[in-house]
Formats: structure tokens, C-alpha cells, sequence
């Protein structure tokens, strides 16, 4: 069923962005809860600016991503911590320390949610993670070195 959303709803979409949803969703939580209207002809007639105004919204949103994860490209994180003679690190490093870094270190600002760690960094050494901006996904190097 199309829909022309009347709010903002995680995970689904923003204020006047017309969506395609599955049928029992709309009928049983959309349209109840007045959060979308079905997108019959005089809908789309009567929002018509809104929906023009959220496709110029999305395209603005595609490019400026696209920038940040061109920005983002061949960057490599540096951390210097407490460490273990063995090279194991006193305290893990965390998506939120990383995202910290990024901003410091190449004054890039990144959602923490966005990183992904697939091994938690616990170790003196070279570690790649992942950093999903839109629907791109930058592999970013993070250092860490033990302090003297």
C-alpha cells in the first residue's frame, strides 16, 4: 500500500516521503494512529508541494552523504593507551572513542551508531572497522599504540 507519512518514524521514513508498506502495517498502525495518509490522487494533489520540497530534502541528503563518505576515504585513526607488557590494552576501545577521534583527528562528525567494530579492540596494533554513511559503507584503519 502507498502512503504519504505525516510524521517523522524511525526506521521508516520522514515527514511527507511517500512510501510503499506492506498492507497490514499501514491498516493496523499507520492509519490508526494518524501517522500516514493512503496516497490516493487527491492526497497527492492537496501535498503536493510537500512531496515535491521532501524528494529536493532526499536528494540534498544523498549528495551530502555521498560527500561524507568520500571524506572519509583512506582515513586512519591513531590512539595511544595503556597497555600490558604483552600488548593487550588496560581499557577496550569503544564506537564512541572512535567517533571521538575521527572528529579531533579529521574534524569528520560521525553518528556513533554508523561504526562498526566487527572484533572489539582490546590490543595494541592495526584494526579496520566500518563506517556506514547512507548506503555506503567506509572501511577506516584505527592504530593503536601503547604508551611509553
Amino acid at each position: 500500500m502507498e502512503i504519504l507519512l505525516l510524521e517523522d518514524i524511525n526506521g521508516i521514513g520522514k515527514k511527507n516521503d511517500l512510501l510503499v508498506v506492506g498492507d497490514g502495517f499501514a491498516l493496523n498502525f499507520l492509519l490508526p494512529q494518524r501517522k500516514a495518509l493512503v496516497a490516493t490522487p487527491t492526497v497527492r494533489k492537496r501535498y503536493a508541494e510537500h512531496i515535491k520540497r521532501r524528494a529536493e530534502e532526499k536528494l540534498h541528503e544523498k549528495e551530502v552523504q555521498a560527500g561524507a563518505s568520500a571524506a572519509l576515504t583512506g582515513k586512519m585513526v591513531t590512539f595511544k593507551r595503556k597497555a600490558t607488557k604483552t600488548g593487550k590494552l588496560y581499557a577496550g576501545i569503544s564506537e564512541e572513542q572512535i567517533a571521538e577521534a575521527l572528529k579531533e583527528q579529521h574534524t569528520i562528525t560521525v553518528p556513533v551508531n554508523t561504526i562498526t567494530i566487527p572484533t572489539p579492540i582490546k590490543a595494541v596494533g592495526t584494526f579496520d572497522i566500518r563506517v556506514r554513511i547512507g548506503e555506503a559503507e567506509q572501511p577506516v584503519k584505527v592504530t593503536v599504540t601503547a604508551e611509553a
